[in-house]
């Protein structure tokens, strides 16, 4: 008990430390160079303290169990030896850990509002809920499909720097081809796939997995899984757009 409430305390100091630069920029530009008072100074320390012990508690809950259950499943499948399984396992967990992500969530639902505005969709809530619906889905679904692929290529030992530069490629010939009102909405849909709740289970597969098989790196061969989260869904939104 005294040594989680001791790792709980130096969690909390990482996030003030963490937090302090961007504290210092808002309050430097508001009060030097806008030269304004800090509207509800109030309100907005206790926003920072709720900040502060919600970032808290949140990397403590990382370090104490899902970086450990990560590795141990990624484990757990290698000694069992079914790919079918793993490859199972790898989609579910990069489609549910996406469809579930906050920042995708808000993306999409502000997607859907410029949409309506824009005349792509009807301006009513089912409209715009349906457009969010499909975009969160497009893009879970392409996360599971690109954890597949960063499976394999720790499986296999593919050469991850070909696979990334023929993805980009195929990112920029869609970017000449999609609707000018998609392509936004595709780049920052590859952003926002990679957040608090993807990574760190995604990371702790990959590095699971590449420890726990003979001849693979975790250091080399055990990251790169994001790196596929993230350009996998601009492929896959921009097609949405174009069939939408």
């Amino acid at each position: 008990m005294k040594r989680s409430m001791l790792a709980l305390g130096r969690s909390m100091v990482g996030s003030l430390r963490d937090l302090a630069p961007i504290i210092l920029v808002i309050g430097f530009f508001q009060l030097v160079v806008l030269q304004q008072p800090i509207p509800d100074l109030a309100g907005l320390l206790v926003g920072v303290v709720f900040v502060v012990l919600g970032l808290t508690f949140f990397i403590f809950g990382l370090e104490m169990g899902l970086f450990p259950i990560g590795e141990s499943m990624a484990h757990a499948f290698a000694r069992k030896g079914s790919v079918v399984w793993l490859i199972v396992f790898a989609f579910a967990l990069g489609f549910g850990t996406t469809v579930a992500e906050p920042a995708l969530i808000a993306v999409a639902a502000e997607a859907a509002q410029v949409a309506a505005g824009g005349g792509m969709i009807e301006d009513n809530a089912d409209a715009r809920a349906v457009y969010a619906t499909g975009l969160r889905f497009t893009v879970a679904f392409s996360v599971g499909l690109a954890i597949i692929l960063g499976v394999l290529r720790i499986l296999k030992g593919w050469s991850i720097q070909y696979m990334i530069i023929g993805g980009y490629i195929l990112v920029v010939i869609m970017t000449a081809v999609a609707p000018r009102e998609i392509i936004g909405i595709a780049y920052d849909s590859g952003g926002v796939t990679t957040s608090t709740i993807t990574v760190p289970l995604v990371t702790a597969l990959g590095v699971g997995l590449a420890s726990s098989i003979e001849g693979r790196n975790p250091m080399t061969d055990g990251f790169g899984l994001i790196a596929f989260a993230s350009l996998t869904p601009m492929i896959f939104v921009m097609a949405y757009g174009m069939l939408i």
